[in-house]
């Protein structure tokens, strides 16, 4: 078991801190369009920070939590690309004005790691408690790989979202972005501007994201330490990251699919960790090596194949992929042409 003292407890959050009020620097009290060079450079930044941080705490505890942080953070990332779809369709749908969207951005990155604590700190709790708790991770698991696997030709809704059919139903809201501001006064009144709605559609879909990305993490890693900072460190490369990929989402069209096989095989391995620990010592259970290995071979062979695909075929387009049935969006081109 992994022993983690309340200085390293300290100064690993202090570190993540001070990179948020970085990212919040540059996209809130700065905010510009930004171009591809930036996003590339930040993009290495955060990676390379990442891969530090993992050379560091492998060498401290030892390379056995190690693995199961780079493989706890190869998972998130690779969610973490998923949820770029949705923030691009997001970002489409209100017609975000490009230097704003780093603002929204970051402000949606703070909200999915603080939801991201709060579920780590339930999830660790129950399966502290409650060893069926694995079970019910893997079974979770499992459905949402077969739910994202048959709808992976589908975007999630934005429009069809509770949390934003709500706001604009009950928020007094104007139709017009205001230098970045999420509240104005108008004729003495005080409304909501769109990017307050932009960010509650974040918010809502960090919330379904957060509860794919915990148990899947949780499949890895049963430390909850490494739960957090393998979250922390994929979410804190989100914002250049997407200025960096957006113009290539579209060509990872195999995306959903590597991303269903990977969750159903972290299901898969939760219930088998479940049979091992309360069923029977003799049901095998898989190793971390083999975990880290299957996840990078996925991910590789679904990036050339997708871009193989879109090479042969340019009018192939990806998708996000959806886990509700009957919650479908629109084409790009068809939200491109709805009413704002």
């Amino acid at each position: 078991m992994l022993e983690v003292t309340a200085l390293g407890w300290t100064l690993t959050i202090g570190v993540i801190v001070a990179l948020l009020a970085l990212d919040l620097t540059l996209g809130v009290l700065r905010p510009h369009a930004v171009g591809f060079r930036e996003a590339a450079l930040w993009s290495a930044f955060y990676i390379a920070v990442a891969v530090a941080f993992g050379v560091v705490f492998g060498m401290v505890a030892n390379w056995d939590f190690g693995a199961q942080y780079f493989a706890g953070y190869i998972v998130e990332k690779s969610l973490s690309v998923d949820n770029l779809f949705v923030f691009v369709i997001i970002m489409s749908t209100f017609a975000v004005p490009e230097k704003y969207q780093q603002e929204v951005l970051t402000f949606g990155i703070i909200i999915a790691l603080v939801l991201r604590v709060v579920f780590i700190a339930v999830g660790a709790t129950l399966l502290n408690h409650f060893s069926f708790t694995f079970l019910l991770f893997g079974l979770l698991l499992i459905y949402t790989a077969i739910q994202l696997f048959r709808h992976r030709d589908e975007d999630p809704s934005i429009d069809d979202n509770p949390v934003v059919r709500a706001g604009r139903r009950f928020l007094p809201l104007t139709d017009k972005y205001s230098d970045g501001k999420m509240t104005v006064r108008i004729d003495g009144k005080r409304v909501f501007t769109p990017l307050f709605l932009v960010l509650i559609a974040i918010g809502g879909s960090d919330i379904l994201f957060a509860l794919d990305s915990i148990p899947a993490v949780f499949g890895v890693t049963d430390e909850a330490y490494i739960v957090f900072v393998a979250n922390a460190f994929a979410l804190l490369g989100l914002r250049a990251l997407f200025f960096l990929v957006k113009g290539l989402l579209d060509r990872l069209v195999y995306l959903s699919t590597g991303l269903s096989l990977i969750l159903a095989f972290i299901g898969v391995k939760l219930v088998l960790h479940w049979l091992h620990k309360d069923v029977s010592a003799s049901v095998p259970e898989v190793s971390i090596g083999l975990s880290l290995g299957v996840i990078l071979v996925v991910l590789v062979v679904t990036t050339v194949a997708s871009l193989l695909k879109s090479r042969k075929d340019p009018d192939a387009k990806a998708h996000a992929g959806s886990v509700r049935v009957g919650s479908v969006s629109s084409s790009p081109d068809e939200r491109d042409n709805q009413p704002r």
